[in-house]
């Protein structure tokens, strides 16, 4: 009897409490997420930082601060005129892009055949490229092109554009097929079960559930096509100059914080951007 009480109330007494994590473990891993968000945010801190100061010799501390530089890049006709052409390139490269990302996406991703691996890699290139090469290599092919059709492409508005489109399908390829390889296919089977046409169920529910993917490959696109400089160095024509080819006309004679400013305005554009965009399409989810 007395070893059953005692086995019995054994098995009654709680059992001891595990011990919390130990505080300064929590605080060091606090310490070091906060240093790496700091480590990746610091140039672009710096750069905001840099476009308030008062003195046009650059040098530290400040004598104060200033916001003439602002006043200053607006006032330049070369940054508005530069802004403008970015705008108009990175939104035509983005939309083609996309559009022809996503029908590459589907092809390989729905109907198998033979090399479509090879034919993905090759869609794929563009990212493992550096950028000053692949512009020197689309130079020397455009005007390969110029001698055979015996017609101006290097230079041109659509030239331009055309290698933007280029540089902009590996993400749209990227991101749709990442995300069609995760889609229930059951889903739009029960549809065209329930009398959907292959086209319909197509439209209706697997567009749907890639509209995070085709709204993160389209913002990609947008501001890889408008930050670009590598690839529109060699390509733009006279009257024709994108924002980044104006900043470093712009160094090549004057060091002042004239650049910061507007490489903060651009900081603050993409931003918004891309905060607007996540409220309605969580990039988190595909990105």
């Amino acid at each position: 009897m007395a070893t059953s009480a005692t086995a019995a109330l054994g098995a009654a007494a709680p059992a001891p409490a595990r011990r919390g994590r130990i505080p300064w473990a929590r605080c060091l891993h606090r310490l070091f997420v906060g240093l790496m968000y700091f480590f990746m945010l610091c140039p672009l801190i710096f750069v905001v930082w840099l476009s308030f100061f008062k003195d046009a010799i650059l040098y530290f501390p400040p004598s104060g601060y200033t916001l003439q530089w602002y006043v200053k890049a607006w006032a330049n006709d070369a940054f508005a005129n530069g802004f403008l052409f970015s705008m108009q390139v990175a939104l035509l490269a983005a939309a083609c892009g996309v559009a022809m990302g996503v029908l590459a996406a589907l092809g390989i991703i729905r109907h198998r055949f033979a090399g479509g691996r090879a034919v993905n890699t090759l869609l794929l290139s563009p990212l493992l490229i550096p950028g000053i090469v692949a512009g020197i290599a689309i130079y020397l092919a455009y005007l390969a092109a110029e001698n055979f059709l015996d017609m101006d492409i290097v230079g041109t508005y659509g030239g331009l554009v055309i290698a933007h489109v280029c540089l902009t399908i590996p993400w749209t390829v990227r991101l749709v097929s990442a995300s069609m390889a995760g889609l229930d296919p059951s889903i739009e089977e029960a549809a065209r079960n329930l009398g959907a046409s292959g086209r319909v169920a197509f439209m209706r529910v697997t567009l749907p559930m890639l509209r995070p993917a085709i709204v993160a490959a389209a913002l990609f696109s947008f501001v890889v096509s408008f930050e670009n400089l590598e690839l529109s160095l060699s390509l733009v024509g006279p009257g024709r100059t994108t924002l980044p080819i104006a900043i470093m006309q712009y160094l090549e004679f004057n060091l002042d914080p004239t650049i910061a400013a507007v490489a903060s305005v651009q900081i603050l554009l993409l931003g918004i951007v891309m905060l607007v965009t996540d409220r309605f399409v969580k990039l988190s989810q595909v990105v």
